[in-house]
C-alpha cells in the first residue's frame, strides 16, 4: 500500500490545501492529513476544531484519514508507516533581498 502523509498546522484548512489533497489522491492508496502541534505558533482554531473541520470536508472519502500528532514529522511517518510526504509549493517574494553582484 502506498501511504502518504500531508503534514501541516492547517490553521485554517484552505481551498489550496484541499486542491493539493485531491490531486495527491491519484498517486496514493491512502493519505493521512497530519495536523501537527506546534507550540511556537499561535493558532486561530484549536486542534480539536481543525481535526473536526477537515474530517467534515473529507468524510465521504475512504482514502483520506485525519490525525493529529505532536513531535517530529518523521516520527509520525514511522508511526503510521507512511513512506511519502505530500507538500505544496508556496510563492515567496524576494523583493526585500539584495543579491550579491
Amino acid at each position: 500500500m502506498k501511504r502518504a502523509i500531508f503534514p501541516g498546522t492547517f490553521d485554517p484548512f484552505t481551498l489550496g490545501h484541499f486542491d493539493i489533497l485531491k490531486r495527491s489522491k491519484q498517486l496514493f492508496d491512502e493519505i493521512i492529513v497530519g495536523i501537527g502541534k506546534n507550540n511556537e505558533k499561535k493558532t486561530m482554531f484549536s486542534m480539536k476544531e481543525r481535526v473536526e473541520f477537515i474530517e467534515k470536508v473529507v468524510k465521504d472519502d475512504n482514502k483520506i484519514k485525519v490525525m493529529s500528532y505532536d513531535g517530529l514529522t518523521i516520527d509520525f511517518c514511522e508511526m503510521v508507516d507512511a513512506k511519502f510526504i505530500v507538500r505544496g509549493v508556496r510563492t515567496v517574494s524576494y523583493t526585500h533581498l539584495t543579491l550579491p553582484t
